[in-house]
Parts: structure tokens; sequence; C-alpha cells
């Protein structure tokens, strides 16, 4: 028997059980391999184009999967490269739309007014099926590979750089913008030392009322504070940002470089405080980091004393209860900014619980799931230096950082006892203790 003799391509149309049967393979196989239902009972040119083009996709998932395993690296350099995702958008739509027009070609070469009345129904859920998963799954590559492009906005151009003396640097700012601020003042502030080698990371978390914070002399604030900003409560490191944006000239290129002088002004405080060159920053919107927690369906916290949510001198206008609590957006933003009854060394911790809880849920599935508000949120929520080249190093460093214990230093009491005349060398000496080379414990013989 020929091919085109078989019952598949010239099927005895008089036979209902033979038709239900011959249905079930050609969706099946429409379903399985795209384009061996057209060779069987269809047009076999174009069968023959569907076959190739599945053959070349299962060959770049083969690439893809080996890449993952062995050189994870280079495939996090493609997945953030904007050309190769507008190449990857460009695919999706080309094989969304050769599925669609395989798939509505088998349900034609079924014949339906053969198969038989109780097996119909079936057949065509099936071909539902099909088209939900190929189209369907098209159509999502697409639209996130799109919101892909749009969240690496965020990243600024330029060249991956070295770590610096084995380690990448990076201050965190979390700003307090919001409808009952004028501007933007650094409510959170945090330097995140990683070593290259390991991922393993250090958190250094300064106080924002800490004051007389030092310059380096080639600062541009070394000029009118050659003795540290040293005017008193009215010159607290976090003030530094207003100032540097109420004095452009101080930093003329930092706009250019993707940055603000407000941003440069603080980036000069923390290497002040800390003796560590900090090449990159990270300032993340606290008021509209709220976004970001819902587009990961909520933050899990376990609070440990029951806080007044309100600001001193106001009214409570509730509370989050002690023990492990689900937060949504609005309920953790309160908890990481709320002032009734409380020191800055409280929400010091309750903002570094948020942003551990946060870390938590930026798990690779969770964020898949969520991709589209989780990038737009970003966009809103996020802006960096950290240049476009280094972000696919920065995602694998940051998997290693993730399987590491996680060192937290706060300059606060009791380790540095006062904020108006903080202990500036017991700081540093700090800093350089807890930097050294990670070494991993060592491992249980009898494990």
């Amino acid at each position: 028997m020929t091919l085109s003799t078989s019952p598949v391509r010239t099927p005895d149309t008089r036979s209902p059980r033979l038709m239900a049967h011959r249905a079930w393979w050609l969706v099946g196989l429409n379903l399985l391999i795209p384009g061996s239902a057209q060779v069987l009972a269809g047009n076999r040119r174009l069968g023959r184009f569907g076959l190739a083009a599945t053959l070349v996709l299962w060959a770049l998932v083969v690439v893809a999967v080996v890449l993952a395993l062995v050189a994870r690296g280079v495939l996090l350099a493609l997945a953030t490269n904007p050309i190769v995702l507008g190449v990857l958008i460009a695919i999706a739509v080309f094989y969304g739309t050769l599925w669609l027009v395989l798939t509505l070609d088998t349900l034609r070469l079924v014949r339906f007014v053969r198969v038989p009345p109780r097996a119909r129904g079936f057949v065509a859920g099936l071909g539902v099926v099909s088209l939900v998963l190929s189209v369907g799954g098209a159509g999502f590559v697409a639209v996130n590979s799109l919101s892909a492009i749009g969240l690496l906005g965020i990243f600024a151009p330029g060249a991956a750089e070295p770590p610096i003396d084995g380690r990448y640097n990076i201050l965190l700012l979390g700003g307090d913008a919001g409808p009952d601020r004028l501007g933007l003042r650094p409510d959170s502030i945090t330097v995140a030392s990683i070593e290259a080698a390991t991922g393993k990371a250090v958190l250094f978390g300064l106080p924002r009322n800490m004051e007389d914070v030092p310059f380096a002399e080639d600062s541009p604030l070394w000029g009118p504070f050659p003795n540290g900003y040293d005017c008193g409560t009215e010159c607290l490191i976090s003030y530094l940002y207003t100032y540097g944006e109420e004095h452009p000239d101080l930093y003329p290129d930092a706009e250019a470089a993707g940055s603000s002088p407000g941003i440069e002004a603080m980036r000069d405080a923390a290497e002040g405080v800390t003796g560590l060159e900090i090449p990159y920053y990270v300032l993340i919107d606290m008021q509209g980091f709220a976004q970001l927690i819902d587009a990961l369906g909520g933050v899990e916290i376990d609070v440990p004393a029951r806080v007044p949510l309100g600001i001193n001198g106001g009214d409570v206008i509730g509370y989050i209860e002690a023990g492990p609590q689900r937060m949504d957006g609005a309920t953790a933003l309160w908890y990481a900014r709320s002032r009734y009854d409380t020191t800055d060394y409280d929400r010091m911790a309750r903002q570094r619980q948020v942003q551990e809880a946060i870390l938590r849920q930026m798990e690779p599935a969770n964020v898949l799931l969520s991709f589209q508000a989780v990038a737009a949120a970003g966009q809103q929520v996020v802006s960096t230096d950290i240049p476009q080249a280094m972000l696919g190093y920065f995602v694998e460093l940051g998997v290693k950082t993730k399987e590491l214990p996680l060192d937290k230093i706060d300059f606060v009491p009791p380790l540095v006892e006062e904020e108006s005349d903080p202990d500036f060398d017991l700081i540093r000496r700090t800093v350089q203790d807890a930097i050294v080379p990670y070494t991993p414990p060592p491992t249980d013989p009898a494990g």
C-alpha cells in the first residue's frame, strides 16, 4: 500500500469507526509533530515545511537546554540582549502563525461530518487544546519578550566592567517619594558588596540620620565640606540627595552616565563612610515598589511584634499583628514606612525584612508566570546605572548569592553608638573585616 492509497489519505468515509480513528491520529499528530498531519493526509509541501520548522525549533530548544546546563552565563547574556529578544519575538510570531495554519488545516482534513457524532466534541476539544498550547504559547513568548525589552530600558548602555578587588559594590537606595512628599529623599541606604567568584554578599546598612559623613578628596563635595557634612541635624546623610539635586554643577556628567546629581552625592557619601569604591547604584521607589510586590503575588514576613500603622503625632489607622503574615503591596509598604511610636533603627530592620521577602519571591517560576506585571512594575520602580551588558552576569551571580548565607551589618547601636558622631574608622574596619574572601564551611564526612 502506497502513501497515496493509505486509509489516512484516502479513507473509506463510509466507515465511522475508521473516520474516528483517523481524526484522533491527525489531531494528535498535529499536536505532537506539527506538519505530520499534512504529510500523511493533506498538502505534502505544507507538511514538509511544517515538519522542517518543527525540527528547527526542537534543535533550538535542545541548544537552549544544553546552554542552561553547561553555559548558563551565555544563555542569560542572550536572554538579556534586546536584539536577541527582538529576534525571539519574530520567531514566536512565525511559529504562532504556522501552528495556527497547520491546526486549522488539520481540522479541515479531519472531515467532521464523517466523524461519529459522539467523537466530534472530543476531537474538536483536542484541536482547541492544540491551538491554545501552540498559538497561545507563541503569544506568551512574544508578549513577554516585548515586556523584557521594555524592562531592559532601565539599565544603562555601556560595556561590562571587571570587579574591584574581586567584588562588585552596589549602592541600594530606597526612595520615599510619594503624594505626601516634595521630591525624593532616600529612606533606606544600603551598600551591597558581592564577591565575584562565589556570589557571597554582605549588606551594610547606613542609618539615614547619620551626621558628619566624610568625603574623599577627589569628591566634588570635598570642596564645600572638607570636614565632612558637619552642620548638625540639618546635614543628615539622606539630605545629600536633595543637596546634590540643588547643586547639579557639582556633577555635570551625572545625567549622561544614567545617574543624577543627587544619586552621585549619595554615592560619594556611602564611599566616604564605608571606604569602598561603589561603581553602581540601584534606586527603588518605596512608594512604587508596592506594585512589584503585588505583581509577585505578595510577600511573606514574620512580624516580630505588633506594628501600629501611622506617623508620630498622628492617628493610628490600623495594626499589623505579630506572627507570619502574607502582605500585599500596600500593607508591606506601611510595614516598611510606619513611623508611629518607632525608631529609625526599627524601620531599617523592617525595610530589610521587606527587601529580603521580595528576593525570596523572585523565584524564576514566580517571575515567569507574572512577568508582564513584574516588568511593568520594574520600569516604574527601579532606576540604575548597571550596564545592560552586565545584566546576564548579575542574574547568574544573584543565583549563587541566594544559595549562600547573607551577612547583614547595620551601623547602628550597639555597633555604632552615636548617629551624630559616628566612629567612621570603626565602620571602615568593620567593612574590611566583613569582606574577606568567602570560605565554604567544611562538609560533614558522615553526612
